[in-house]
């Protein structure tokens, strides 16, 4: 299965796209783009959503990426360029303690995940996002539901949705024989079907 050269990662916000991300960029040494340094300049300041586009499908034309993170209108060119969409589709109470306890954790800080000049806030925006999250977790899903109803039937996907599946895939991960892109491993694994892991080619 693989090697995969350009790997597509979504999920909501806390669902571990910047750490799954992190390491699958280690392990099959690839290039790995985090959408929060397109989205935001510093201050906290939404880019223009055509800059947006324009460097999001710059990153598509590479020939090696990891890129994980949203903006949905350029979904369906980042699907037509990627080897394997990997949605982390875990639960909303689940992701919300991870937002708090990274909130807690970078406090006054800039994660590596976003661009300089953002530091992470612990206070009423806090409880903000943490109420978006609640209140859109549902219109978010689906969001990305459509994008992975819409694929290439060529994209292989992984479907996960526990902590316990993110690891048990990361387990089955290596890297290519050349040292460039990712390989799963055919070794049997009981959980590929409670994961959905299909057409892994």
């Amino acid at each position: 299965m693989g090697p995969f050269r350009r790997v597509m990662i979504v999920g909501g916000p806390g669902s571990g796209k910047s750490w799954l991300s992190h390491r699958l960029g280690e392990l099959g040494g690839l290039p790995v783009h985090h959408m929060d340094h397109i989205h935001w300049l510093p201050g906290w300041i939404e880019r223009d959503p055509r800059e947006k586009d324009m460097l999001t499908r710059e990153i598509h034309a590479k020939d090696r990426w990891i890129l994980e993170g949203g903006h949905s209108r350029t979904y369906g060119d980042r699907a037509a360029r990627a080897d394997l969409l990997v949605w982390l589709d875990l639960p909303a109470r689940l992701r919300m303690r991870r937002v708090l306890w990274r909130s807690i954790r970078h406090h006054g800080r800039t994660r590596p995940d976003l661009p300089e000049g953002c530091p992470e806030t612990l206070g009423r925006q806090t409880v903000d996002f943490l109420r978006f999250i609640w209140r859109s977790r549902e219109t978010s899903r689906q969001a990305v539901q459509r994008a992975v109803d819409r694929r290439p039937a060529t994209l292989s996907f992984v479907h996960l949705i526990s902590s316990r599946q993110v690891s048990e895939f990361l387990s089955r991960c290596r890297a290519a024989a050349t040292g460039d892109g990712l390989m799963l491993d055919d070794r049997p694994a009981p959980f590929i079907s409670a994961c959905r892991i299909s057409e892994l080619h």
